[in-house]
């Protein structure tokens, strides 16, 4: 009888319920949120419902050395957790991205690359701030990135720079990315006048095969050559692209946008989930990282749409552009461009501004892989 007891008392210590306390509740209701959101709002559901299901396994109270835990060496999370700490999953999310990305409005008119260098100001001005809060220049500089609103980057750029802080900046990146139609809005309706929101900008011009097949080669050779730290992030961008538009690759194209990007994308959520266990996620320095976060977020807006409000003082009457598509200078393509033709069509349900903005949606995926190339030339 003893024995049973003995046996059943050692089972118990095993148990989630014996090593339970409320701090992995506080999580796992954070992950249940996500799951909420992404299913009843519709906010980016590729990305939400696994670090939602990932938070949930992270946080199950483990008994230490039971090698199953995300932290843990060996374990089946610990080795799909690599592709995170090691940086790898973030080149073939962008080699998805640039296999799916037409990049013709930024072609047609290449002046809307500036508007996605603008937006980047977010990722400076967050530096700043991180700094002020007494975070180390490397630290700072990760969590800046999140200003560009690209998760893939964040987590490239945290896992050199500050891989402790990495949970953090990643899930505060993604989450971040998801309110794009949430946060946006209200500040481009702030600095925008009427009279600005209803300009219509000309049709793009056609941009010939030749161009698109050129376009990545040039692209990348020229940002490559500014910031060679980026090549991981921009050779596969541009790589991606290239296979989209040489026309002889289209199945590594159709590999690349569909079951590749799919494949990464469950399993950084999942994995970057897993790795916001309560012991380690729950302290100061995550909640300052989501409020810097959404600062570099309305930083990054409000400077893409401002930079578009000067740009105009430059240009002829039926040359400007509508400064409602400076919101997409950040990189969350396409919810961005979208938010963008949103908007506009609550004024002038003729105005249709998508094509338009995803030239800056675009020139904000290549300038938040610039910004991470600079930093971690700089600070590693």
């Amino acid at each position: 009888m003893n024995t049973i007891l003995d046996n059943l008392q050692a089972f118990w210590g095993y148990t989630g319920f014996a090593n339970f306390e409320l701090k992995y509740l506080l999580m796992i209701v954070i992950g249940i949120v996500f799951i909420y959101l992404a299913i009843a709002k519709d906010w980016e559901p590729m990305l939400l419902v696994p670090i939602g299901f990932g938070i949930i396994i992270g946080n199950i109270p483990l008994f230490p050395g039971l090698s199953v835990g995300v932290y843990e060496e060996g374990s089946v999370l610990n080795i799909l957790y690599q592709g995170v700490q090691r940086g790898f999953y973030p080149p073939l999310i962008f080699l998805g991205i640039g296999a799916m990305t037409d990049f013709s409005a930024l072609i047609s008119n290449p002046k809307l690359l500036l508007i996605g260098a603008a937006a980047q100001f977010g990722i400076f001005g967050a530096y700043i701030i991180a700094l002020h809060l007494g975070f180390t220049p490397a630290e700072a500089g990760a969590i800046g990135i999140i200003g560009g609103a690209d998760g893939p980057t964040a987590i490239f750029l945290s896992s050199r720079l500050a891989p402790d802080l990495m949970g953090a900046i990643a899930v505060s990146a993604y989450s971040y990315m998801a309110l794009v139609p949430v946060i946006q809005p209200p500040i481009m309706k702030l600095l925008t006048t009427k009279k600005e929101r209803l300009i219509k900008m000309k049709p793009p011009r056609a941009v010939s095969a030749t161009e698109k097949k050129i376009f990545p080669i040039v692209g990348f050779l020229l940002t490559a050559f500014i910031v060679p730290s980026g090549i991981p992030l921009l050779g596969m961008l541009f790589f991606g692209n290239l296979i989209k538009e040489s026309g002889v690759t289209r199945r590594l194209a159709e590999t690349a946008r569909g079951p590749l990007i799919d494949i990464v994308t469950i399993l950084i959520g999942i994995t970057v989930g897993c790795s916001t266990q309560a012991d380690k996620f729950l302290q100061w320095k995550s909640v300052y990282i989501f409020l810097i976060g959404a600062g570099s977020f309305v930083i990054a807006t409000a400077a893409g749409v401002l930079f578009v409000k000067f740009f105009n003082l430059f240009l002829k009457k039926d040359n400007k552009i509508n400064p409602l598509i400076g919101n997409a200078g950040v990189s969350a393509v396409p919810d961005a461009a979208r938010v963008s033709q949103v908007t506009g069509l609550l004024y002038d349900k003729s105005n249709y501004l998508l094509m338009h903005a995803m030239g800056p949606n675009v020139a904000g995926v290549i300038g938040s892989a610039v910004a991470a190339g600079m930093l971690l030339g700089f600070l590693s």
